[in-house]
């Protein structure tokens, strides 16, 4: 298949373009990075150099493909520092563009990552873009197939707190304790892409993807030993005092604001509560098999 990816060599997009290559599918990868050109092509790829803001680009890089996979990176908007962007008007935008750039185009298929937690329009923090951003893409004729993906937390999002576990032997959040949830691998996420690409589109289908099931506790054990630090704790203080450190670094207010709502529905449960009802199979990777990687680069 002619298969086009945004999200250029990320997390999830440089396993996912290797195995559709290893697969032998055509590959067109968009970056908004020329200087990764010679990196994409070392992996059987064609680059395609634009932005996911430039509807032109999207049509064009759209045309004659099978399947488009889409998503949207925090990254690709701007700083989490900025004070001035509107990050729900921005990820309104992006969705908007995709939906002319797929009906301009002509391509039927759609994979579309979103987000635990897109279930829901309350609750749910700064989560709220992924349930806007389905929306808006389901607002294409039937005519149109899109699978949405909606992963739990990645792992790789753990890195964030490593200068805090560095400087304070501390993971430090607003909820903490013995109860699991749900966290995620981005090789899962590529490889359950894959495997969807090959698979009928049929309609709008919804499928969660997860990796392992550990508690904040479990995450601060398997880490600490992993670093050669058993006294690794994950330590939890009030909302409000996480929430004005944030502010105080320079944080976003939108984004504070909906990091707090983001782990106040973590810690009741309510972020979860439609993937427990459409629980995937697990995938491979499991938190020990993360705290191994994290450790590498720890030490580095």
């Amino acid at each position: 298949m002619n298969i086009v990816l945004t999200g250029s060599l990320g997390n999830i997009g440089k396993p996912l373009t290797k195995l559709l290559v290893a697969r032998g599918h055509q590959v067109t990868l968009i970056s908004s990075k020329t200087e990764r050109k010679a990196e994409i092509e070392k992996l059987d790829a064609v680059p395609a150099f634009g932005t996911i803001q430039d509807v032109q680009f999207l049509t064009k890089t759209f045309q004659g493909a099978d399947t488009v996979y889409l998503m949207e990176a925090w990254e690709g908007i701007g700083s989490i520092f900025d004070k001035d962007i509107d990050f729900l008007k921005e990820f309104k935008n992006i969705a908007a563009n995709y939906v002319q750039a797929i009906q301009n185009s002509g391509v039927k298929n759609i994979i579309h990552l979103s987000s635990v937690g897109a279930h829901s329009e309350q609750g749910t923090g700064s989560l709220l873009v992924h349930h806007n951003v389905e929306n808006i893409l389901r607002t294409l004729p039937e005519s149109f197939s899109i699978k949405f993906l909606r992963p739990v937390g990645f792992f790789s999002n753990i890195y964030r707190w490593m200068p805090m576990i560095k400087s304070q032997a501390a993971i430090i959040q607003s909820y903490g304790g013995s109860i699991k949830e749900p966290w995620v691998s981005p090789q899962d996420i590529a490889t359950t892409i894959a495997d969807e690409m090959e698979k009928p589109f049929v309609g709008r289908t919804v499928q969660y993807v997860a990796s392992d099931e550990v508690s904040p506790d479990e995450i601060a054990d398997a880490l600490g030993k992993a670093i050669g630090n058993t006294d690794l704790q994950w330590k939890t203080i009030p909302a409000e005092e996480l929430r004005n450190q944030m502010l105080s670094a320079g944080v976003n207010d939108w984004i504070a604001n909906g990091m707090i709502a983001m782990q106040k529905a973590q810690a009741d449960g309510s972020l979860y509560q439609d993937f427990y009802l459409n629980k995937p199979k697990l995938g491979v990777i499991k938190l020990n098999d993360f705290a191994k990687e994290f450790a590498e680069v720890y030490n580095q």
